[in-house]
């Protein structure tokens, strides 16, 4: 690796942790640099998903006061994440990679769309429990369920492909839940976290070969510190400011994947 390619994926690693601490699709940032440097797009795949572990740590790190209070509710969402990125994982390995790909731009616009109406979703779900007698935070078995099986086929998403699946999580999430974006911000760092793990540990035991190291390590140290200020800077944006680099970088992301 060159020392000019070192700092172009270096730069792309600090930037995709700084997204993806803030919004969930820095993989839009690394996986092009990867592909456009030459890298194979499953090499490239592997390699990236290694590296923003890092990043995902710190980000996650930022964020654990917003995590305080979520506990219950993440017992059942961390399965469905472990799970559905092992058979992402999985379905990297033995399914051609255009067969998912093709999907993407759809599921990133209807994440879009439940980002920006998911507020008017919550205000609704809202009123309804309290014409109902219920609690404005309780959710009911049936949002649980339907949360748990969200979450599970973002995991096997994310284990597959990873980008965007921040901003996929925070659309479930925002149509289901009664909470704040910053704290579903933080569920999605851990839950994305979780899925970045399963799938680099699968990536290095089935295809050790097939993984650029050199790439990994340079992403690693990038994306780490790169979530550190992610969740710094990103914890002090307002709720509509939030929900608007969401968009905005959703956005970009939809474009850059249609445009390849």
């Amino acid at each position: 690796m060159s020392i000019y390619h070192m700092l172009l994926i270096g730069l792309a690693g600090l930037g995709a942790g700084a997204i993806n601490a803030l919004v969930g699709s820095g993989t839009l940032i690394t996986f092009p640099t990867l592909v456009a440097l030459g890298y194979p797009p499953v090499t490239a795949t592997m390699s990236n998903a290694v590296g923003l572990v890092a990043g995902g740590v710190s980000a996650t790190w930022g964020y654990r006061n917003e995590l305080q209070g979520q506990r219950d509710r993440l017992l059942w969402q961390m399965p469905a994440s472990l799970l559905g990125a092992a058979l992402g994982a999985y379905l990297l390995l033995h399914l051609p990679e255009k067969v998912f790909i093709s999907i993407v731009p759809v599921l990133l616009v209807l994440a879009l769309i439940l980002v920006v109406i998911g507020p008017r979703m919550q205000a609704w779900a809202r009123r309804r429990a309290e014409e109902a007698g219920r609690s404005a935070e309780h959710v009911s078995t049936t949002r649980m369920i339907a949360l748990v099986l969200g979450t599970f086929a973002v995991g096997v998403y994310g284990g597959y492909f990873t980008a965007a699946q921040g901003i996929l999580l925070v659309g479930v999430m925002g149509a289901l839940l009664p909470e704040s974006v910053q704290r579903m911000n933080a569920a999605k760092n851990l839950l994305s976290l979780l899925v970045n793990i399963v799938a680099a540990v699968g990536y290095t035991l089935v295809a050790w070969d097939r993984i650029s190291w050199p790439v990994a390590g340079v992403i690693a140290v990038g994306s780490l510190i790169g979530g550190v200020f992610g969740a710094r800077y990103g914890r002090r944006l307002s709720p509509n400011a939030l929900r608007a680099t969401i968009v905005v970088v959703g956005l970009i992301g939809l474009y850059r994947l249609l445009a390849v």
